[in-house]
């Protein structure tokens, strides 16, 4: 009787194939929560640099008027109201109104409020949340304590 040939099996089998899936989620499952704190981390950056050149542009206004200017992102002008490059891409909306208990002409305080109507809705900042940024110096953080906030948000 002549000797039967077997032809070697290439591949993987059903085993290897599945510790490799099981590898791959198992990275991914550490992996993504830190992707996206990566990108709020992003973003709030990019809100920061917002709040300041806006700052910029309000210091500006009050040298030439001796006032700054309240705005909203509906009544922004020439003010800078988003934070990224343009308003569909911004994660953070950037507002203007009067310190509490002071008046426009002395004192503005800036509001970094993510998402939004007019920026990225689903963007949200459980953290920090709104950032806010007068021109006195001061810079909180509505997430967090007023002590921790300029440590951890900005």
């Amino acid at each position: 009787m002549p000797p039967i040939m077997t032809i070697p099996s290439r591949g993987f089998t059903l085993i290897e194939l599945m510790c490799v899936v099981s590898i791959i989620g198992l990275l991914s499952l550490v992996a993504y929560p830190t992707y996206l704190g990566v990108i709020t981390k992003g973003k709030r950056v990019e809100a920061r640099a917002a709040l300041m050149q806006a700052m910029q542009e309000q210091e500006r206004h009050f040298s030439h008027y001796n006032s700054y200017a309240a705005y909203t992102a509906a009544n922004a002008n020439s003010f800078l109201w988003y934070s990224g490059s343009t308003p569909a891409g911004s994660a953070y909306q950037i507002s203007a109104a009067a310190c509490p208990g002071q008046a426009i002409q002395h004192c503005v305080v800036l509001s970094a409020t993510p998402g939004g109507p007019q920026v990225d809705t689903h963007f949200k900042d459980e953290v920090c949340g709104t950032l806010t940024f007068n021109s006195l110096g001061e810079r909180t953080a509505a997430g967090m304590p007023a002590a921790a906030a300029p440590a951890a948000c900005w």
